[in-house]
């Protein structure tokens, strides 16, 4: 008879996800993830693979799930600098407040970890990290053709300069930085980059 899984893989990955992303691989073990989901061994490893593969599937689900949307909307976004504002602005808020509060992001929390080193993680991450300055520098390109960079100001590189702003947020905020710093700083690298922002 076939094998009937008896609960929804989809819901056990999103409780993965999170326990990844708040306590990290290396101190996650697989009775950590048996508890919280609440199924036995045979029945992750039927589904999901080993603890790696299992990883694997949380990281890929969080920059499907939480990344890429908010990647869409800024490349989208036809305002420019006013654009890069709000999605830092949203950043630092969903990183200092909320149920995710001080947890950082599950992605820098890769990069900083030791499981960066895994060539599939290392793959993600990459793939993760041209995603979020492609839409960067989407947004920065339309940011002058509205005459809101100073002049000379590259695109290209300011995406590199803001995506390393990005991680920085998550790192900063996961240590415990107050949302109000995080802020300002953000506000004086766009200043930098800017003649103005308009509405």
């Amino acid at each position: 008879m076939p094998d009937i899984k008896h609960f929804d893989p989809d819901t056990a990955l999103d409780t993965v996800v999170r326990l990844f992303w708040r306590r990290g691989v290396a101190s996650t073990g697989i009775q950590d993830v048996v508890t919280a989901t609440g199924l036995n061994r045979s029945s992750l490893y039927a589904t999901f693979g080993g603890k790696q593969e299992l990883y694997l599937a949380a990281l890929r689900r969080y920059i499907e799930q939480r990344s890429q949307p908010t990647f869409r909307r800024l490349a989208e976004d036809g305002r420019g600098l006013p654009a890069i504002a709000d999605f830092f602005a949203g950043l630092i808020e969903a990183r200092c407040s909320g149920e995710y509060a001080r947890w950082g992001c599950m992605v820098s929390n890769a990069h900083a970890g030791a499981e960066n080193g895994e060539p599939d993680v290392r793959n993600l991450l990459d793939l993760h990290h041209q995603q979020l300055r492609d839409a960067l520098h989407a947004a920065l390109v339309k940011a002058g053709a509205r005459g809101q960079l100073a002049p000379g100001a590259d695109p290209a590189a300011a995406a590199d300069l803001l995506a390393l702003l990005a991680y920085g947020v998550n790192l900063r905020s996961r240590a415990g930085a107050d949302a109000g710093e995080l802020g300002r700083t953000v506000t004086a690298v766009l200043a930098s980059l800017g003649g103005r922002a308009e509405p």
